[in-house]
């Protein structure tokens, strides 16, 4: 299955008990197949302004996708190695609830012009 569609995304610095990494919240608003808010944490580490650094972070996403209610939470990993990004976003295993039970699946993300977007191939079970 497939979605594609638009994000918002607020992010607000966080207190990090380690000086080499920085640490953010997350809120994002979905549109599109995916019609959802999440909230989210994320940490990173690097230099971006000289091409180099990684983040992890985690988000609960709660809405709808394509139709069908619930929740689930992506995990993203992401590194920054001569100024080309790499970045991985997965749904966490077992982690749907509601008519979202049994989601699995992977998310791009682009930037362009300072908007985002995403295209989401996920899969259910045919039950849900």
């Amino acid at each position: 299955m497939h979605a594609t569609g638009t994000f918002e995304v607020k992010v607000t610095p966080g207190a990090s008990d380690n000086p080499a990494f920085s640490r953010m919240s997350l809120d994002k608003q979905f549109h599109g197949a995916l019609e959802a808010a999440s909230k989210g944490e994320m940490m990173s580490a690097g230099d971006p302004a000289k091409g180099s650094g990684g983040y992890v972070a985690l988000e609960q996403v709660t809405g709808t996708l394509n139709g069908k209610k619930g929740t689930f939470i992506l995990q993203h990993s992401g590194v920054l190695a001569g100024g080309v990004p790499q970045l991985t976003v997965t749904v966490v295993p077992g982690s749907g609830t509601g008519e979202l039970s049994g989601l699995a699946g992977q998310m791009t993300i682009t930037i362009a012009g300072g908007k985002h977007s995403y295209d989401f191939e996920y899969t259910l079970p045919q039950n849900k």
